[in-house]
């Protein structure tokens, strides 16, 4: 029914209906008298009108019955249109640009009937008394014609601006979804960064102190190096962490990213927490992959190195990688990484943390698949990712 409306714009149509009413009043007093018709109806159409225009904003439909009704005291008075009926435009102006859909094909319709209501009431006296000729129908038909020509195009202008607002609005709209969105997926990549680093980091940590106060009773030496191990590695996760809030804070361009030549440092690590490691790379890589490949293997295989620090049985680990060109087979050259386990009893890497989760959304970053579930008593991870390929 109402519009909300700031105050400000309550304030100015209240005091625009009054000024064209002070206008209008003593036109339209003017031409009452030289009609001959009732001064006081005349003020009262005034006043209706003006009342008309004052709440067009706040409700276009409420406008058009005030509209209406004046329309209507106007006839009953036996006044012919006059300048104050120029109000009836600018309501049906509103009820296009601001109504609701059913004020919106009201307004429409009134376009249209009040045409028609005018022809009549304008040419039913002169019919009645002098009868039908053909002067009369042609005068109707012109007078048809115009005002249905005139209300209808206050009531077009209205549409399309109301046409604008709503694109507009959609536009903008848009542009909020299509930031939240941005700003979700960087947020849930500087998350993925995080959890990465930091799990990896902590496992490496863990392993180092578990295995330096066991290894401390026999062997006082494990203890610094255990120590060493520890501080290296959580030197380097600090400083990847304040590199990605960095990011986070300063909405700043992604940092410098590990690459394959990275790889022999995160090696070290695990080795370093005493865990038994074999890497084989067969095929090598041709050449300089993508960086983006090369950020999906380290991130896939970082984690997967975790989980084998967090749930392994601390038996051996083997990495294979291998770098496939096309052939038969492929279409695509891609790289195939599998990282293999043993598990403690009970243990299970699928039935907590995110970092599963993590994996499978690097390799579908780059186009590619993942898989890790038990097999055989180990615990697996599978990916496939292409090379060349748009992330």
């Amino acid at each position: 029914m109402f519009r909300p409306l700031k105050p400000y714009q309550i304030v100015v149509d209240v005091v625009l209906a009054g000024l064209f009413a002070a206008i209008m009043a003593p036109v339209e007093l003017r031409l009452a008298v030289t009609a001959d018709t009732n001064a006081l109806g005349t003020a009262l159409i005034t006043v209706i009108f003006a009342g008309a225009l004052a709440v067009r904003r706040l409700s276009p439909g409420f406008s058009l019955s005030l509209a209406w009704l004046g329309a209507i005291v106007q006839m009953g008075f036996g006044r012919n249109p006059g300048p104050v009926d120029f109000a009836i435009f600018a309501v049906l102006y509103v009820t296009a640009a601001y109504g609701s859909r059913l004020v919106f094909w009201l307004g429409f319709s009134s376009a249209i009937v009040g045409a028609g209501v005018i022809t009549l009431y304008l040419f039913a006296g002169p019919v009645v008394v002098s009868g039908l000729d053909w002067s009369t129908i042609t005068t109707a038909a012109a007078v048809l014609i115009a005002g249905t020509f005139a209300l209808l195009l206050a009531w077009t202008v209205g549409a399309l601006v109301r046409t604008a607002v709503r694109a507009r609005e959609n536009r903008e709209a848009q542009q909020r979804a299509e930031g939240e969105t941005a700003a979700e997926q960087e947020r849930v990549r500087i998350a993925r960064d995080v959890h990465d680093v930091v799990a990896h980091s902590l496992a490496v940590v863990i392993a180092q102190a578990d295995g330096a106060r066991y290894a401390a009773a026999s062997d006082p030496s494990a203890a610094p190096a255990a120590l060493e191990t520890i501080s290296t590695t959580a030197r380097s996760a600090l400083a990847d962490v304040r590199l990605l809030l960095t990011q986070l804070r300063h909405s700043q361009s992604d940092g410098p990213q590990p690459t394959l030549a990275d790889l022999e440092e995160l090696y070290g690590q695990v080795r370093a927490a005493g865990v038994p490691l074999r890497v084989d790379v067969d095929p090598a890589p041709v050449g300089d992959p993508p960086a983006v490949v090369q950020l999906a293997v380290y991130r896939i295989l970082q984690e997967a190195l975790t989980n084998a620090l967090r749930h392994g049985d601390g038996g051996p680990v083997a990495v294979r990688i291998a770098w496939l060109g096309p052939d038969a087979a492929r279409a695509r050259s891609e790289v195939l990484l599998e990282v293999r386990n043993g598990l403690r009893g009970g243990d299970d890497p699928k039935s907590t943390g995110h970092g599963l989760i993590g994996m499978g959304e690097r390799a579908s970053l780059v186009g590619g698949m993942l898989n890790a579930a038990p097999a055989d008593g180990e615990f697996v991870v599978t990916a496939r990712l292409p090379i060349g390929v748009a992330a």
